[in-house]
């Protein structure tokens, strides 16, 4: 019996040291804190692991002491900016992420339209009852003739539709005056891409 007494009190005391070093032992040194520059140069990182998204050169503003970066600059299509936003929320979810980029559908060249911003076109166009053909020059052709009468800032945009086949746009609706039907088949006929216009617009004073 007192074997066992002295076996009990040794594992007794083996428990306890065991646990006094457990408490003893150092922790793990939490890991410094970003800096701005750090914080900035990790979202771009993000960003641009995207090849289609570094044509843009986006611009990251970083605030490591409020945990939040600024992204601002252009792309194209709104597909695009989401890209960016959620790449860099990729560095840590609860990051804050102030959105500056402007989306500018006419910035885009041809060479790099692709079937994704035609997609988001031929979406576009089917909530305004118009129409884009099959080819990516129709869709290309229609963003950059949309794009350029709105931001002539004449046109509104409720009242002229553009309609783009085979690279031939149609300009249906209305306009306030004659000018202004001159104006859009204007700005239609020397889009890059088109053959012809067809120049349906109708004159009716306060459209």
């Amino acid at each position: 019996m007192p074997h066992k007494h002295l076996l009990a009190s040794a594992t007794g005391l083996l428990v306890i040291a065991m646990g006094i070093a457990g408490c003893s032992a150092p922790r793990e040194p939490e890991p410094a804190p970003m800096t701005n520059d750090e914080l900035d140069r990790s979202v771009t990182a993000r960003i641009n692991s995207d090849p289609t998204l570094v044509p843009y050169e986006l611009d990251v503003d970083a605030d490591a002491d409020e945990h939040a970066v600024t992204i601002s600059g252009t792309v194209p299509t709104q597909n695009l900016r989401t890209k960016a936003i959620d790449a860099a929320k990729t560095v840590d979810a609860t990051l804050v992420v102030t959105d500056r980029i402007d989306v500018r559908p006419e910035r885009v060249e041809r060479r790099d339209y692709n079937d994704d911003m035609a997609r988001e076109a031929r979406e576009r166009a089917s909530t305004t009852g118009e129409s884009i053909g099959d080819s990516l020059d129709d869709a290309w052709i229609h963003t950059k003739i949309r794009s350029q009468l709105i931001a002539d800032g004449v046109f509104p945009g409720s009242s002229l539709n553009v309609d783009v086949n085979n690279n031939v746009a149609t300009l249906r609706g209305s306009v306030a005056t004659a000018a202004d039907k001159t104006r859009a088949g204007e700005i239609a006929r020397t889009t890059e891409g088109v053959k012809s216009v067809r120049n349906q617009l109708v004159v009716k004073p306060g459209a």
